[in-house]
């Protein structure tokens, strides 16, 4: 039960806001069908890169391992000619993971500022830049991310599940006030938006990051992928849970839908500028926890490099990084192309391409390919499917972001 709530926790993020959005780039019914497909791909590759790592894990003689270190393991148990690049498979998944939380950092960084400046403008009669409302978060990002004890951010989490929790209840209702006929809205959009709308919804579906520490920590660790399984149960909500809000908001408000369903909400209402508010607060306190563990990554890899100055390193690393996700996010306020781009570029590789390339390493000799070579084929099924969503998403979210 603890394990399935921190699934649930760590998959429901921003990504559930910009749904609507990503429902908007492939149409009602269209959308629907490769939210369902979308979902299941993924959490088929959370399968398999858990039974590589309960494999690895016998092969080794090790209790647990990370996700770098399951590639690492793969490499070093696969084909000799794949021993040398073990290192490099390890450091490979270590960037992406860093680039991804690092990413979603800065997609919080728009989220705050855009919900704030909705709700200040309406009052101040004004429009004043939304980098300045950036820039204006940083001293405060800072103080926040000076924590270096994960259990001090535990309350923040806590508090950020209730406000966002309550946020999307509020949210439900104006989306469920005076919808309009469904046939107003496209089944299917364009072609040219497909990209857009893999990359918003592998941002928000896809979990991996946080799949291996939870399953790590379980007691009975067979438990996450039996049947029913931890990991089915929870994919299935949030599959469910995902695929309604993208349906369901794109069907209240179709092509004007903003990056974020909460922008959509009435500017003049009390309550819809509390939800803007809740979002806000709930985004910015997620902010810390998601820092933590690319922070975790970089500082464990450089730390014994320093000496008596490792304090005062560290704490410098963490202000560099916080300044650099607001300028990454000055320089990109597009919320809708800087999803999308980070969904493609990094989730793409650690999602899917990552999961089946290690799965066929892993299983390469014992059990073997299977009849017909269907672990080869299925593999490479996986990896060309990762890898267009991978080129065809970044260049239309870059577009998308340089027209803007």
């Amino acid at each position: 039960m603890d394990t399935l709530i921190h699934l649930l926790k760590g998959s429901l993020g921003s990504g559930i806001l910009a749904m609507p959005l990503a429902f908007a780039n492939a149409g009602l019914g269209f959308g629907l069908f490769c939210t369902f497909m979308i979902g299941l791909i993924c959490t088929y590759c959370v399968h398999i890169l858990v039974k590589s790592a309960h494999a690895l894990c016998k092969k080794t003689r090790v209790p647990s391992l990370g996700f770098a270190e399951v590639a690492e393991a793969a490499f070093l148990s696969g084909p000799t000619f794949l021993h040398k690049w073990s290192r490099f498979a390890k450091a490979m998944i270590n960037l992406f993971l860093v680039i991804d939380l690092l990413g979603c950092c800065c997609v919080y960084i728009v989220f705050v500022s855009k919900n704030t400046k909705q709700v200040v403008d309406y009052y101040t009669e004004s429009d004043l830049d939304l980098r300045y409302y950036m820039a204006a978060l940083l001293p405060l990002l800072i103080l926040m991310n000076l924590i270096r004890n994960l259990k001090y951010l535990a309350p923040f989490s806590m508090m950020a599940n209730v406000l966002i929790g309550t946020g999307m209840g509020i949210t439900f209702y104006y989306i469920f006030s005076d919808l309009p006929e469904v046939t107003t809205r496209p089944n299917f959009v364009d072609v040219h938006k497909l990209p857009m709308f893999f990359g918003t919804a592998i941002f928000a579906l896809e979990g991996i990051g946080v799949v291996m520490p939870l399953e790590n920590s379980m007691k009975t660790p067979t438990h996450f992928i039996g049947c029913p399984g931890v990991l089915n149960i929870g994919m299935t909500f949030v599959i469910l849970l995902y695929a309604s809000v993208g349906f369901f908001g794109f069907w209240k408000y179709g092509d004007d839908t903003e990056g974020s369903i909460t922008l959509n909400l009435p500017k003049e209402e009390i309550l819809a500028q509390l939800v803007k508010l809740m979002i806000a607060v709930a985004i910015l306190l997620t902010y810390s926890l998601q820092f933590y563990v690319p922070m975790e990554i970089i500082w464990k890899n450089l730390k014994q490099h320093f000496g008596a100055r490792k304090l005062v390193v560290e704490y410098s690393i963490r202000v560099f990084l916080v300044s650099a996700t607001v300028a990454i996010a000055i320089l990109i306020p597009n919320l809708g192309g800087f999803i999308s781009l980070v969904g493609a570029v990094c989730l793409s590789t650690l999602g899917l391409i990552f999961p089946a390339l290690i799965d066929l390493i892993t299983f390469y000799e014992e059990p073997g390919l299977g009849r017909f070579n269907w672990r080869l084929w299925k593999n490479i099924f996986l990896i060309c499917f990762g890898l267009v969503g991978f080129v065809t998403g970044s260049y239309v979210s870059i577009c998308e972001i340089l027209e803007s």
